[in-house]
């Protein structure tokens, strides 16, 4: 019996786990962040805690045992998956919503949870060494034992670079997790990663929820996910969820789990990758599809309900059993889940930080449109949210639901274009173009697809000129002044606009057009209000979300972010491209500064290494020279754009 449930996490996750709690009428105790006293999931929550860092445990039980929890959810990432934390909250008394600490200790480890999938009959990779003195057979794909996300992998195509690959892999492991133990499996070329949703119950009931497809994925981290897997047949269907089933009873698993495949595309072949033992970010897609239903239900036809994993594991964890059976579930339409970042997809994907202006979810009402159907959004972004480079740069989750996986695609591109977040840049407009891309469309891309992929930027043409007019607009109704400019003339019509933005553009609102120097559109305006503007544009329809600010102008159009700066006539012009200035490339912490001034550097050596959302960057000299300025120093947090470093050429001195 559970009565109230501290949720060791922030962001959407512990909003979509208050919400379970309050379905099944638990009190929530919320932790925070001195940067989340005022988030969305403090205010939702029934009481919350306050403590130094999410990744303390002993000062996440602390807060669980002086709020009264009896249980404690740890939802996904920062504790989630640490055996440690487990063995705390039993040591406490307290109920972890998941597994044992054993069972999280034993399939956390890649090489552990491979030997027990072997016991358990799971067909598992092939090792990349030969039996019985074969050859090794490449390539191979050298991996750490402990640990995930990409951490401590390479991939190793001559046995050349064998060596090397491994002594590389294992410094970064014994970095990364203190435990430098690696494996060398085949590696896979073209594979595709399948997941199966699996719940067990503390009375050996086991049952699988179906399989995910999580193949659009860059460098390991999943970008688009969707139930049920598009392209895989009932044979591997078969393979997947019965071997996942049965590595769960085989290590005496509890709660909510998700058992990883990878299959071979080149030969239908599929193996275990690991077990994830957390509930996943890409739930959502399983609960908008696999409905539970009753006998009666099913002789009749009557639609069944839909799953809801976080109260499944909440009952779970309270000891009751699992209220369905495996043929009372099955899955009814398709899903697709889209992951939203604060990242710059078309600049190397750097973190992002920042204000967000305005949030516009497309699960809501917004002017000049209705809420999409079909569409579930997860997030905690919100107008006036700060992102930080302190947590995860995940903002929030769009689920589109169909009743195929066309109508699903459909949606979700439908649905990204509904959504606008302005002040920071997102991937978003990256989304947009990979849902509508062909590749997505015909079910193609495999796991390493993004990983070499040119997913071009979305074109600005259009968003200038919504940008211009809506500018236009706002001068010709502003009265904030008696010589505010109108247009008018005494002879002949109202006088064109120029609208200076990154290139000036030429408005005439009263004859419709708008002229932005390479093209003259014919434009109607349909609405303007609230930072919503519609437009016809040469016969065709466009809706954005538009930011007016003094120096620059904001546009949301089909989700992608356009910054039109203007021009600053009394700015410094000097600095020139190439001068020798490096500025920060995101905001984040100077980890390492290894230069000091009058130091003489070659072209491409690093000067510092920037870090920000789990990602390093080096900053390199552009060319040969001396260093006259290092403006910050280890440990600083820099903002995007600030001034770190600066290069004097060689020859370009006062002596030269």
């Amino acid at each position: 019996m559970l009565n109230s449930v501290l949720i060791a996490n922030r962001g959407e996750i512990a909003l979509r786990i208050i919400r379970g709690c309050r379905a099944a009428g638990l009190r929530s105790v919320a932790i925070y962040s001195e940067l989340d006293r005022s988030a969305p999931h403090v205010r939702e929550a029934d009481d919350a805690v306050r403590v130094e860092s999410y990744l303390d445990i002993d000062e996440v039980v602390r807060a669980a045992k002086t709020s009264g929890a009896d249980a404690i959810h740890p939802g996904y990432g920062f504790l989630s998956e640490r055996a440690a934390f487990a063995q705390a909250v039993e040591d406490a008394g307290i109920k972890l919503v998941g597994p044992s600490a054993t069972v999280m200790e034993q399939m956390g480890r890649k090489d552990a949870a491979r030997e027990i999938a072997v016991a358990a009959g799971v067909p598992v990779v092939p090792r990349g060494t030969g039996d019985a003195g074969d050859a090794m057979q490449f390539p191979v794909l050298v991996k750490a034992a402990a640990g995930g996300g990409g951490k401590g992998m390479r991939i190793v195509r001559a046995e050349t670079d064998f060596e090397d690959a491994v002594a590389a892999a294992k410094r970064e492991a014994a970095s990364a997790f203190g435990d430098d133990t690696i494996l060398v499996e085949k590696y896979v070329e073209h594979g595709r990663h399948i997941e199966v949703q699996v719940l067990a119950d503390a009375h050996g009931n086991v049952v699988h929820l179906f399989e995910r497809d999580c193949s659009t994925q860059r460098r390991h981290q999943k970008v688009l996910e969707e139930a049920p897997a598009p392209t895989i047949t009932d044979d591997v269907r078969r393979v997947v969820t019965e071997s996942a089933v049965a590595l769960a009873a085989h290590v005496g698993y509890e709660n909510a789990g998700t058992v990883e495949f990878l299959l071979d595309d080149d030969t239908g072949e599929v193996y275990f990758l690991e077990m994830n033992t957390r509930l996943q970010v890409e739930h959502p897609v399983t609960e908008s599809v696999v409905v539970v239903t009753t006998p009666h239900q099913r002789a009749t036809g009557t639609a069944g309900t839909p799953v809801d994993l976080v109260r499944l594991q909440l009952a779970v964890a309270a000891g009751e059993e699992l209220p369905f059976t495996q043929d009372d579930v099955s899955v009814v339409g398709h899903s697709i889940e889209a992951r939203v970042y604060a990242e710059d997809p078309f600049h190397g994907f750097l973190p992002q930080a920042g204000t967000a202006s305005i949030v516009r979810w497309p699960d809501a009402d917004a002017p000049g449109r209705q809420r999409s159907a079909g569409v579930r959004v997860d997030a905690a972004l919100e107008s006036g949210s700060v992102v930080s480079t302190s947590y995860d740069p995940m903002l929030g989750k769009i689920i589109v639901t169909g009743a195929d996986r066309e109508a699903a695609r459909r949606g979700l591109v439908a649905a990204l274009d509904d959504t606008a977040i302005l002040g920071l840049t997102t991937n978003l407009g990256f989304l947009r173009a990979l849902a509508a891309s062909d590749e997505f469309r015909d079910a193609t891309i495999d796991t390493a697809w993004l990983d070499t992929a040119e997913v071009p930027a979305p074109a600005a043409d259009t968003a200038r000129v919504i940008a211009a007019w809506t500018q236009a607009m706002l001068v010709a109704t502003d009265a904030g002044h008696p010589f505010q400019a109108d247009g008018w003339r005494s002879a002949g019509p109202s006088a064109p606009v120029i609208v200076e933005l990154d290139r000036p553009v030429t408005v005439d609102r009263a004859r419709g057009v708008v002229d932005d120097g390479t093209t003259v559109h014919e434009v109607t305006e349909l609405l303007a209000e609230l930072h919503t503007v519609v437009l016809t544009i040469d016969g065709r329809r466009e809706r954005a979300v538009v930011n007016v600010q003094p120096h620059v102008v904001e546009v949301a159009h089909c989700g992608h972010r356009h910054v039109f700066e203007r021009p600053d006539v009394f700015g410094d012009h000097a600095a020139d491209l190439g001068d020798g200035t490096i500025l920060s490339p995101m905001p984040g912490t100077l980890l390492d500064v290894r230069v000091t001034e009058g130091q003489a550097v070659a072209e491409g050596d690093v000067l510092g290494v920037m870090e920000a959302m789990k990602m390093e960057l080096s900053l390199k000299a552009p060319f040969a020279g001396t260093v006259t300025a290092v403006e910050a120093a280890t440990g600083d947090q820099v903002a995007l754009g600030a001034r770190l470093f600066h290069v004097e050429a060689d020859g370009t001195g006062e002596d030269a």
